[in-house]
């Protein structure tokens, strides 16, 4: 079986307001989904690492960092995110490489 690689995907809100005001009752909804898609991804052995800045502005983003066996399949994972697929979040993959760190490869 070939090695898994590395992908990390970038999520940014689509809309801002969610960040400042609170997000709506809809996407706080899938706002969970998205945790709960998350989790199942990481006992999975897919999802290395995830989370966001905690800042509240443009600049504001989540990281994934997905374990997959191809860049197709890493996109999918990602397209399959509830906030990517719902339009909640934009997300843009890129190919990654953990260098070191407590979740660094051999």
């Amino acid at each position: 079986m070939a090695e898994r690689s590395e992908f990390l995907y970038m999520l940014k809100p689509t809309r801002l307001a969610m960040l400042v005001e609170g997000p709506t009752v809809e996407e706080s909804a899938i706002l969970d989904r998205h945790v709960e898609y998350l989790e199942d991804l990481a006992r999975g052995g897919r999802a290395l690492l995830f989370g966001r800045t905690q800042t509240a502005s443009e600049r504001t983003v989540g990281l994934v960092i997905l374990a997959a066996d191809s860049s197709g399949e890493a996109r999918r994972l990602m397209e399959n995110d509830p906030v990517v697929a719902e339009g909640v979040m934009r997300a843009e993959l890129f190919p990654y490489r953990i260098a070191g760190g407590s979740l660094a490869t051999a």
